[in-house]
């Protein structure tokens, strides 16, 4: 049933991180096939921006070591983005030479996690960033930069709003065109989600500019969501199934689910162009080659999947 609430975006763009972000974290490689069809299955049930696969280092991410393959597959994609994650100038020299139009960096608001996930201080990894954002705007290729532990960090804790503008702003002025929020380990609440984006506002950082990417470890994703969306948010990250994680922050569940959110919002009357039905069979399918049921709610609600059922196809797929 559509109950409309008022002072919410009409419309919203799904940000769909699965096939990057999801697979990422899997201990064990998704065959380059199966990752294409994931993609154009996406694709098929709507979505219209599919984060594809990542350019960082094989030895760093090896679930992702086939991206060279795995784009020229996507091709066929019209009307599709399909950004990449790129960390460094190698990355981009990769990411061009394939035709991508859209990239992503990674950041971190905090100087642990910085160090951890990119060997550097946060300054250091600005100062990396700046070459590859400019070079990438350059080419007339879209820049979007991601930043984690906006909310909490596992080894330093509540992570302090004015840290984050800062480095948020830092990245604006770098030329990215859009700014994802991390919710990296899921600890954030409404009402810190709200003074956040407030905070960025008086700061500089246009609302237009930002997306946010919720985990949800505590199961506030959903409610966390809906925080930003009555602030003015049009963009949200998600991840169908709620496939991934975070391989170095060991406390991060899986991020929000792209089916889950849908529910949510169709029941709120907000339009994404996503087909629920074939998103969800899409899940559902994934899950048999994975071998374990979708985390998803809806997708559980809408299929009857068990473990027991999931572990059944499992048995007699092919792959």
């Amino acid at each position: 049933m559509t109950v409309p609430a008022p002072d919410l975006p009409a419309r919203i763009r799904i940000h769909e991180v699965g096939p990057r972000d999801g697979l990422q974290n899997e201990a064990s490689t998704v065959p380059t096939e199966i990752k294409a069809e994931f993609i154009h299955r996406l694709a098929d049930a709507g979505l219209r921006t599919v984060e594809a696969t990542s350019f960082v280092h094989p030895k760093w991410v090896p679930q992702l070591a086939d991206a060279e393959d795995l784009f020229p597959r996507l091709s066929d994609l019209d009307g599709v983005s399909l950004p990449v994650l790129v960390p460094n100038d190698r990355g981009l020299d990769r990411a061009l030479a394939l035709g991508a139009r859209s990239i992503a960096v990674f950041g971190s608001a905090t100087e642990t996690f910085a160090a951890r996930n990119l060997n550097r201080t946060v300054a250091e990894s600005l100062a990396m960033f700046e070459p590859v954002v400019a070079r990438a705007k350059s080419e007339g290729v879209r820049v979007r930069g991601y930043l984690s532990m906006c909310f909490g960090d596992p080894w330093e804790g509540p992570v302090p709003v004015p840290q984050v503008v800062r480095v948020a702003k830092a990245l604006l002025d770098q030329g990215c065109d859009e700014l994802s929020l991390g919710d990296t380990i899921g600890v954030a609440t409404p009402g810190h989600v709200t003074a956040l984006l407030r905070a960025l506002d008086e700061g500089g950082v246009p609302t237009a500019a930002v997306g946010v990417h919720f985990h949800d470890t505590y199961g506030q994703a959903l409610a966390n969501t809906l925080a930003a969306l009555q602030h003015g948010v049009t963009t949200v990250d998600a991840s169908a199934g709620g496939l991934g994680g975070c391989p170095y922050a060991k406390s991060a569940t899986g991020n929000l689910a792209t089916e889950d959110l849908v529910w949510m919002l169709q029941g709120l009357g907000i339009e994404t162009g996503v087909d629920l039905g074939r998103l969800t069979a899409t899940s559902s399918w994934l899950a048999g080659h994975l071998g374990r049921p979708s985390p998803s709610r809806a997708v559980r609600a809408l299929t009857g999947a068990t473990a027991e059922t999931t572990s059944d196809r499992t048995d007699t797929k092919e792959s």
